[in-house]
């Protein structure tokens, strides 16, 4: 089953699409890789559903992925005494280690770590930024704050430190016992939320020990201080653009959006745009015109993957949500600016062969006007670096490892496919010839652009640039 576009869809699974028809509703719709949140949902829930994932994936004999989405370190306050309480602004309001039911004058936060890490002049918001506090002091059990913004607050509500970068694990208890259950369970892609540097990449990439692939969620504006070196750690990246627009002034979301973008599609990491792309079709079977904008700004600027979260998750209206994004990304790979705008963010080739290869593969396909490019790999490398080309051709990717092709459902561009081991150029033109004609790439007589790396099986190898034409 061949998708006819380049940009991926990412699904959120949820108590709105539990079922085996809903899932494989969603993914005939167009989902390509499903998202589970293990910020919801029991391991037995999960794993219910994974088992539905990978019995579609039999039926349509394509490759599935699978994003497990650690729910990371959340700061939340504590509770209040009759369940809320009322911040006037200009008062005083403190956080503190008591852990008493809260009032309009205090509330307790669960979080010691943190008293030492906050400092006068610095800001605290609530409850999404719905309400801001301007710290006037820290000691070591208390941090007193001016209200700026006030309203009602209610029992564990979200705290969010948008000035500091926070002493804090990268992978909580709870998100360490969901990273085994998920490894376990054979997710294909690990998500870390709140990541702030490198080393929070580092520590769980030691944890995973090449079981997964790991993206990274760049939600504080603490991460983008040290972008380039956490790009450069991670297999993949998403702009959360939820607790980032919490923490980002609102105008500056935009902005840094493309920054990122533009920091992965240099090094050729598939980057993922998130959160309220669609988030009227939760209650609505229509997007509103602002959204249908959102999804198409992010695929004009040739990110590889789009999510949704809510509206597939728990919304009324989960297969509509699909289908509106399938349409909308369909619709903008057909507008000949989509190639224009992609090719203003092209990243020049680095001295080396796979670069080298990639590179003259692009101009290979747009010279020849070829069918198909065809990658061979065992690791996914090749297909990686032919995607960062964004080629006009699309990528039919050729491996024996299922776990490699199942990875690759997140990149822009590529249609895997499970084939034996080659051993020599015959056997690897032959197999990706049938392969094209038979995933409906191409037909007799087509030309087809085919790399791979030699000796075969070899990861990051790519060194062969071969073009052929389908024969019957």
């Amino acid at each position: 089953m061949r998708r006819l576009r380049q940009a991926k869809i990412v699904a959120t699974l949820g108590p709105s699409s539990a079922t085996p028809e809903m899932i494989r509703a969603l993914f005939d719709a167009g989902a390509d890789v499903f998202r589970f949140n293990f910020s919801h949902g029991s391991h037995a829930d999960h794993h219910a559903r994974y088992q539905i994932v990978r019995q579609v994936e039999r039926e349509v004999g394509r490759p599935i992925g699978v994003l497990a989405d650690l729910q990371g370190p959340k700061l939340r306050i504590g509770q209040f005494a009759g369940g809320r309480a009322v911040l006037q602004a200009g008062h005083v309001f403190t956080l503190d280690r008591d852990a008493a039911p809260g009032d309009q004058h205090r509330v307790c936060l669960p979080h010691p770590e943190l008293f030492e890490a906050i400092h006068a002049g610095q800001s605290l918001l609530i409850d999404d930024g719905k309400l801001r506090l301007q710290v006037e002091a820290s000691q070591g059990d208390a941090i007193r704050t001016r209200v700026v913004n006030g309203g009602v607050v209610s029992d564990r509500k979200g705290v969010n430190v948008p000035d500091a970068v926070l002493p804090i694990p990268a992978l909580t208890a709870k998100d360490r016992r969901d990273l085994d259950f998920a490894l376990e369970m054979g997710a294909d892609w690990i998500a870390l939320s709140f990541v702030q540097r490198p080393e929070d990449v580092l520590e769980a990439r030691a944890l995973v020990a090449g079981r997964a692939s790991i993206l990274s969620k760049l939600e504080k504006p603490a991460a983008l201080e040290r972008l380039d070196e956490i790009v450069a750690v991670s297999d993949a990246i998403m702009v959360a653009r939820g607790d980032l627009g919490v923490e980002l002034p609102p105008e500056c979301v935009p902005g840094t959006q493309k920054r990122i973008l533009r920091a992965c599609r240099q090094q050729g990491k598939p980057i993922v745009i998130a959160t309220q792309m669609l988030e009227s079709m939760i209650a609505a079977p229509v997007p509103t015109r602002a959204e249908v904008s959102d999804v198409a700004s992010a695929i004009y600027d040739g990110s590889d993957a789009v999510m949704l979260s809510a509206e597939s998750a728990n919304g009324s209206y989960p297969l509509q949500a699909v289908t509106m994004m399938d349409r909308v990304i369909a619709e903008v790979e057909k507008d000949p600016l989509y190639r224009t705008l992609m090719q203003a963010q092209y990243a020049a080739p680095e001295r080396n062969r796979p670069d080298a290869i990639c590179a003259a593969l692009r101009d290979v396909t747009g010279i020849l006007g070829a069918s198909a490019t065809v990658t061979y790999t065992s690791s996914g490398h090749t297909s990686l670096r032919a995607a960062r080309e964004r080629p006009a051709a699309p990528i039919l990717c050729i491996t024996p490892q299922l776990a490699t092709a199942r990875r690759l459902a997140l990149v822009w561009g590529v249609h895997s496919t499970i084939s034996e081991a080659v051993h020599d150029e015959r056997q690897m033109v032959s197999a990706a010839c049938q392969a094209a004609v038979r995933e409906g790439f191409a037909r007799k007589g087509d030309q087809i652009a085919i790399t791979a790396g030699m000796p075969f099986g070899q990861p990051g190898s790519t060194n062969l640039l071969r073009v052929a034409e389908v024969w019957g």
